[in-house]
């Protein structure tokens, strides 16, 4: 199987950390991509109609797409155990919150880059960043206590979503009181499989 995936992408980086996490690197090869919403890569449109990354083209099966849809598939392929059915319905639903961070702030980065100056909206990045604050703050109050338990996806997909925040939005300082989620994540970007996909 290959993974079409570029390093910066949030969304890929949670597949690509979930692959080492569950020793799925022999069985998929990650194939990098240039690709924005603006010039999609032929190969990145002939996997998603949708033009996303990251996507996983499979030998005996149409690609699949998105992120969560990826990881699913990936992790019943190597049975890893990142949803848990103990406790499916809050990793999927801390996943979601990840994702939804990823997206607000991956929003604010198109528009800050692709967008011409004159007509970027300050408004629509601050409304997209009082998304992922707010989700960071849910984090942060409600959430610890399953991000300290054993580990899922949903703790990968939060830990690569504060990655990207320090990758293209270190400004917002987003550790500023959120002391535990800042700890949390300074422990879990030490992992190898962290180390090895930062972009």
């Amino acid at each position: 199987m290959k993974l079409l995936m570029s390093p910066p992408s949030p969304f890929a980086r949670k597949v690509r950390v979930m692959l080492r996490e569950a020793a799925l690197l022999d069985t998929v090869e990650e194939v990098e991509v240039s690709t924005t919403p603006l010039a999609t890569a032929p190969e990145v449109m002939a996997a998603n109609p949708l033009g996303k990354i990251p996507a996983l083209i499979r030998t005996d099966g149409p690609a699949i797409y998105d992120s969560r849809v990826i990881t699913r598939f990936l992790d019943d392929h190597a049975a890893a155990n990142m949803y848990p059915e103990s406790r499916i319905w809050e990793v999927l639903t801390l996943e979601a919150t990840a994702d939804a961070i990823m997206e607000a702030c991956v929003t604010i980065t198109y528009e800050g880059r692709l967008r011409p100056e004159a007509q970027q909206s300050p408004e629509w990045m601050e409304a997209q960043w009082s998304k992922a604050s707010r989700a960071l703050d849910a984090i942060n109050s409600r959430w610890m206590s399953h991000l300290s338990g054993p580990l899922d996806m949903a703790q990968i997909g939060v830990a690569c979503a504060l990655s990207y925040i320090d990758l293209r939005h270190d400004a917002r300082g987003w550790r500023d009181g959120r002391a535990e989620l800042a700890a949390w994540h300074a422990k879990f970007d030490a992992r190898d499989s962290m180390q090895s996909t930062q972009p």
